[in-house]
């Protein structure tokens, strides 16, 4: 018997846990992408796998229901693939450690893969069963959603029927999403001469922090590791010379990083002074942090010398190039005009890698750029070339994508309000997000496209305290099939 096999859905808990057990974390996904087939051909259903293993799954429409408008169910395969440090897993070969603590799901020390897992097992539990009325089912799951969408941008959609898509990558139940940001990838480059790294060696690390998901979680205002290390090194490098010999941080480009650490080549007379100013810094950040970040935490100590030789940056390159990663923008930059409260550009610096050895060093800053505006995008994204430019690193712009834009006239969208009034009495809140989705790839795939976004209610996605709601779960599970269920209006009322 499996973790999940009390829950109810039943059928939709058992295919959770069934692909809890694959790894598929973005660019891992050809074993669940098999799965998928593997499914679609024991149940007797046409499908589709395409080179970049995307999916698509068809199941006709039952009996009663051949003249209803075909519906797309749309998800996708991959998870941001996160773990705690003390956590003894592979998350490329090994799959989930699933636990319940009491209305949530989770998976033990890693991220759960809630997003969007839960698209899969909907998916799933609906083309298996054959006791409701429904539709075509046109169901189109893609993979590298994560990390730039590149499943839904390469994917062939020729032959699909539907022109309305319930897309499954949500995570708060009763909003409707009904359009998204657009985003890219932009990766800063350096490069720079390296000497013997003499002295002692010591690591800044900063760690504690809460993270999350760079579109949900980017209006908090909670600490990026990596920011916080790049302002840390410019204090350290204005106090005495420090050497940077090392520097990783963050685990996606769209995550918010939590921890980050450099070693870093110094004096053994001017470590005391540098820890002393460690200190001082790190007690201004607790206290700027105190409401958003209580874990953050700060340190600087000596390593044991390495037995193999070691090469560092000079004073004058680590010193440039920890202005660019204090100075390069983050977080929040304008809010919308037009929706209140609602972020319309913002930027993270998610991933942060270097590494100097003796034919010299290079180091890599990874930003996630996010606007609902396409030219606020662009510019942003022009404003961090000049700032690279200037600290003499190259930029790379990859994963671009368009953001989803509101559509006025939406018959999903009306039918899928009534029936929520109707099963809750209360209206759903009708939303756009800053969160990147594939909406806006696909609706550019198939005009006219008529798509709405729901989900059940998750927790800190893209973090190892990744939760999914129980009950939420079966709700909109039932809201799905009620959804799939009801017929058209076809009612014509005669005119006077």
């Amino acid at each position: 018997m499996g973790v999940l096999s009390g829950l109810a859905p039943q059928r939709v808990f058992y295919y959770f846990e069934e692909i809890s057990r694959i790894p598929h974390g973005s660019g891992n996904v050809e074993k669940i992408s098999d799965y998928l087939v593997r499914f679609a051909r024991e149940h007797g259903l046409w499908c589709c796998q395409d080179a970049c293993k995307n999916v698509v799954i068809v199941k006709e429409a039952a009996a009663g229901y051949e003249e209803e408008p075909p519906v797309i169910l749309q998800g996708h395969m991959d998870m941001v693939a996160v773990h705690r440090p003390d956590a003894p897993v592979d998350m490329t070969s090994q799959g989930l450690r699933l636990g319940i603590d009491g209305d949530w799901l989770y998976a033990e020390r890693t991220s759960l893969g809630g997003d969007d897992g839960v698209a899969i097992a909907y998916a799933l539990a609906l083309l298996e069963d054959d006791c409701f009325g429904h539709p075509r089912l046109e169901v189109v799951l893609t993979v590298d959603e994560e990390v730039g969408m590149d499943g839904a941008r390469s994917i062939d959609l020729s032959m699909l029927r539907g022109e309305r898509m319930v897309n499954l990558d949500s995570e708060e139940e009763g909003i409707f999403l009904t359009s998204c940001a657009g985003g890219a990838r932009a990766e800063c480059g350096f490069s720079y001469p390296a000497a013997p790294a003499e002295g002692a060696l010591a690591e800044l690390k900063v760690s504690g922090l809460r993270g999350g998901h760079s579109g949900e979680e980017i209006d908090k205002g909670r600490g990026n590791a990596n920011c916080l290390l790049g302002r840390l090194l410019w204090g350290l490098a204005g106090t005495g010379p420090v050497r940077l010999v090392s520097v990783g941080g963050g685990l996606a480009d769209n995550a918010i990083p939590r921890e980050a650490r450099a070693v870093l080549a110094v004096s053994p007379q001017s470590l005391p002074l540098l820890q002393e100013r460690a200190a001082q810094m790190a007690s201004q950040l607790g206290e700027e942090f105190a409401v958003r970040d209580p874990g953050l935490k700060v340190s600087l100590s000596e390593l044991p010398r390495a037995e193999h030789a070691l090469f560092a940056a000079s004073p004058e390159d680590t010193r440039r190039l920890a202005a660019f990663l204090w100075a390069a923008p983050n977080g929040v930059q304008t809010m919308s005009a037009d929706l209140a409260g609602l972020v319309e550009t913002s930027l993270n610096l998610g991933l942060l890698t270097g590494q100097t050895d003796a034919s010299g060093g290079s180091l890599s800053a990874v930003f996630s750029v996010r606007s609902s505006r396409e030219s606020a995008k662009y510019a942003w994204i022009e404003k961090l070339r000049a700032l690279a430019e200037l600290a003499g690193a190259a930029v790379r712009v990859t994963g671009d994508y368009p953001g989803w834009q509101y559509r006025a006239d939406s018959p999903l969208r009306d039918k899928m309000t009534a029936l929520y009034r109707r099963m809750y009495g209360r209206e759903p809140q009708v939303q756009a997000i800053h969160a990147g989705l594939e909406c806006g790839l696909l609706a550019a795939k198939l005009p006219g496209l008529d798509c709405v976004s729901i989900g059940p209610d998750m927790r800190d996605i893209h973090t190892t305290e990744e939760r999914l709601s129980i009950s939420s779960t079966a709700r909109v599970w039932e809201f799905l099939r009620r959804l799939l269920e009801e017929k058209e209006d076809r009612t014509v009322t005669a005119a006077p």
